[in-house]
């Protein structure tokens, strides 16, 4: 059997520039690389890298964290149709614009990390100016060192990358990432490293916005989860308490709804949410180790098609609350010199008896049924 292992992105050292490769075409057995650049629109420039393994399909995106833009189980999409028309360049997105809010205009990713400084609401000092915007800045910044392996004995292409979110005398924090797709089953893992590559201690923030739209959201469709607590995330969303785990169709100018909750892992430590189709007969598992990412946030986004009908299944750190709450509540990753912190997750199309399966294992999890507020929860929200 055959590995080969290629660099795509490797760093400049010295008086050299870093170098991209942008004209990737391998292929392994069952096993594809492509790599490419987008020309044209508001994507103009980005470098692309398509991995195939067998019926599965994934487009990563180095410029943008290394998120998945979409990925495919054969004909299955996993992802969501965004109004924002990305991929979108990372110098087409104001993050620091006053409102907080400039990340949205690039967001359109299967799967999109948020932090690594913060990773939630926008925050403000007491005059009023931006500390830290939406979500953070990790998911626009490029990765600055890349390679792939086709491994035809494992039927295996895994990814290796990382990127950096530094700025001089206040943070250097590095994400490493492995990523893995493969040939004989419908799923795509990963491995995220943080690293305080500093010399002086930090705190970071992490959090997996991990988004699914048609063909798997649609009415009727539900989330399946081991919640043993759960509460809206403010007023708005307590309307929505009473049907928090199943989905309605798309209604022009509907809110979106966000409940917090905390996950009962398995006896191996994995916590696991599902998307079930309406029918029962497709369903998309996002498993993750509980103990790095303690907190789970699921929105719904129930408004119209053409404004992005779609849910996020969101393991974090903490809560995607403004940082300075959620220091206030303990839940930022304290970072030694040269210390880093692990998580581990994995995203898998089901099919047929392996839903009803993966259901009565989660269920079974918390025989009570969870602990469910019908209002924000004091020390989750602010306010």
């Amino acid at each position: 059997m055959t590995r080969q292992s290629h660099p795509v992105v490797s760093r400049g050292r010295g008086d050299t520039a870093a170098t991209a490769n942008d004209s990737l075409d391998i292929k392994l057995g069952r096993l594809q690389v492509r790599t490419g650049r987008i020309r044209g629109g508001r994507g103009d420039g980005m470098l692309v890298v398509e991995l195939v393994a067998g019926t599965t399909r994934a487009i990563v995106l180095p410029d943008r964290g290394l998120g998945i833009w979409k990925a495919w189980s054969g004909p299955t999409e996993l992802g969501w149709q965004s109004p924002v028309a990305g991929p979108v360049h990372p110098r087409g997105v104001p993050l620091t614009e006053p409102s907080g809010l400039g990340w949205l205009d690039g967001f359109d990713e299967l799967v999109a990390r948020c932090g690594l400084v913060s990773n939630g609401a926008p925050d403000f000092d007491t005059s009023g100016h931006l500390r830290h915007p939406l979500h953070g800045r990790i998911a626009n910044l490029p990765a600055h060192h890349l390679d792939v392996t086709l491994d035809e004995a494992t039927n295996t292409i895994t990814l290796t990358g990382a990127v950096d979110e530094t700025r001089f005398l206040v943070h250097a924090l590095r994400l490493t990432t492995s990523l893995t797709v493969r040939a004989d089953r419908p799923r795509i893992s990963w491995c995220d490293t943080v690293k305080n590559i500093s010399e002086r201690p930090a705190t970071m923030q992490l959090l997996y916005h991990v988004n699914l739209g048609p063909p798997l959201l649609a009415p009727g469709a539900e989330v399946v989860a081991a919640v043993e607590e759960l509460a809206p995330r403010d007023a708005a969303a307590a309307a929505d308490v009473p049907a928090w785990n199943r989905y309605d169709a798309p209604r022009a100018g509907r809110g979106e709804d966000v409940h917090l909750a905390r996950l009962k892992p398995d006896a191996n430590g994995r916590a696991t949410a599902l998307l079930v189709a309406p029918g029962g007969g497709r369903a998309a598992a996002l498993s993750w180790t509980a103990a790095t990412l303690p907190c789970f946030t699921l929105w719904k986004n129930q408004g119209g098609l053409a404004d992005g009908y779609v849910t996020g299944l969101e393991p974090g750190t903490n809560f995607p609350n403004p940082r300075s709450f959620e220091e206030t509540q303990g839940r930022v990753v304290p970072l030694a010199p040269n210390a880093s912190a692990t998580f581990d997750l994995a995203l898998e199309l089901l099919t047929g008896d392996a839903i009803a399966a993966e259901r009565r294992r989660i269920e079974s999890l918390v025989p009570g049924g969870p602990r469910i507020h019908s209002a924000p929860r004091p020390g989750w929200s602010p306010g």
